[in-house]
């Protein structure tokens, strides 16, 4: 049977509340560096895109002696190594789905809704997430930071994914907690439904947005009048 709409999703703070072992992996690499820890809060802040951009976003903020170019990019990248490495170890030890999210994926599977990741964690940690906390087999194709030459806010990253599950971007939506996930959408011409108090640092009226949910109870409603 042909799919009749599809919805792509983020997977940080989107579908999974993933910011404490985030800060724990975050914490872990900060230590170990020699530089300040942070809370759970101040790491949903951060979260969005990608290892790299968070850890440096992290550092280059408070950091008081300053690296040359090259010695810069030498630690990020021993910094995001070991950042993954930790991570992909602990990844779901207090990780929890979003509110509803479960009861809104069986009712977009009932309704022949394809199904899509598109997120700027590395491909196998959240293919690794979405199996560890059982959600993957809901999923018709993960797109990670890694998976194409690009990934949000570029809008091939979305317009990507649609292609490959033969979709058709008149009869998509994305759902999502970030300008990085607004912005992409916006520049596809695709609708988006914002998470409230997302990994962001933007208040929601700064962020694009068709529609503003606290969570996905109820969310059926929204998503039906696009069907």
């Amino acid at each position: 049977m042909k799919q009749i709409f599809t919805i792509l999703f983020d997977l940080d703070g989107t579908l999974v509340d993933t910011a404490p072992d985030l800060m724990r992996a975050h914490n872990h690499v900060m230590k170990k560096f020699g530089y300040p820890t942070k809370s759970t809060e101040e790491i949903r802040n951060l979260v969005g895109q990608g290892a790299g951009a968070m850890l440096g976003r992290s550092i280059w903020g408070q950091a008081k002696k300053e690296f040359g170019k090259v010695q810069n990019e030498k630690i990020k990248k021993e910094m995001v190594k070991d950042f993954v490495d930790f991570y992909g170890k602990n990844i779901v030890n207090e990780s929890t789905l979003i509110n509803g999210v479960k009861d809104f994926l069986v009712w977009s599977k009932d309704n022949n809704i394809s199904m899509a990741v598109c997120t700027n964690k590395q491909e196998h940690l959240a293919v690794d997430l979405l199996k560890k906390i059982g959600i993957y087999d809901f999923f018709e194709y993960v797109a990670g930071h890694n998976t194409f030459d690009y990934c949000k806010p570029d809008p091939r990253h979305l317009t990507s994914v649609i292609e490959i599950l033969n979709g058709d971007i008149k009869k998509s939506i994305m759902i999502g907690d970030s300008e990085t996930d607004a912005n992409a959408a916006k520049a596809a011409g695709i609708p988006v439904i914002l998470l409230e108090d997302g990994y962001t640092e933007k208040n929601t009226t700064e962020i694009y947005h068709n529609h503003l949910i606290k969570d996905f109870l109820g969310i059926e409603k929204i998503v039906s009048k696009y069907l």
